[in-house]
């Protein structure tokens, strides 16, 4: 297992920027893919956007593609998700998650992460 923390959510107005960062620790976090998902009051978790093992492949919802960001720093076991143009609807709590299996080019489905964060606000206010 991999133990994983986020941080740099908060309040932030229509229009501006965050960067989420997930710290993990554990197993060798440069052998799995990661994720970005996140769950609004009364709604689904989604999903945000994938990197690979290496980070050479990211993936993203239609939500979010041309505004948000993925990427991954193997050396400092740290993931991002720079989040750009934000919205009122972006308003959830975000979690990063690392895949079950190693070397994979990262998924959509959340069944296949087997490690999560606690998460961490995000608010966009209009």
């Amino acid at each position: 297992q991999v133990q994983l923390v986020e941080s740099g959510g908060g309040l932030v107005q229509a229009g501006g920027s965050l960067r989420l960062s997930c710290a993990a620790s554990g197993r060798r976090f440069s052998s799995y893919a990661m994720g970005w998902f996140r769950q609004a009051p009364g709604k689904e978790r989604e999903f945000v956007a994938r990197v690979s093992w290496s980070g050479g492949q990211t993936g993203y919802a239609d939500s979010v593609k041309g505004r948000f960001t993925i990427s991954r720093d193997n050396a400092k076991n740290t993931a991002y998700l720079q989040m750009n143009s934000l919205k009122p609807e972006d308003t959830a709590v975000y979690y990063c998650a690392a895949e079950s299996t190693p070397y994979g080019l990262g998924s959509q489905r959340s069944s296949d992460f087997g490690s999560w964060g606690q998460g961490t606000q995000v608010t966009v206010s209009s």
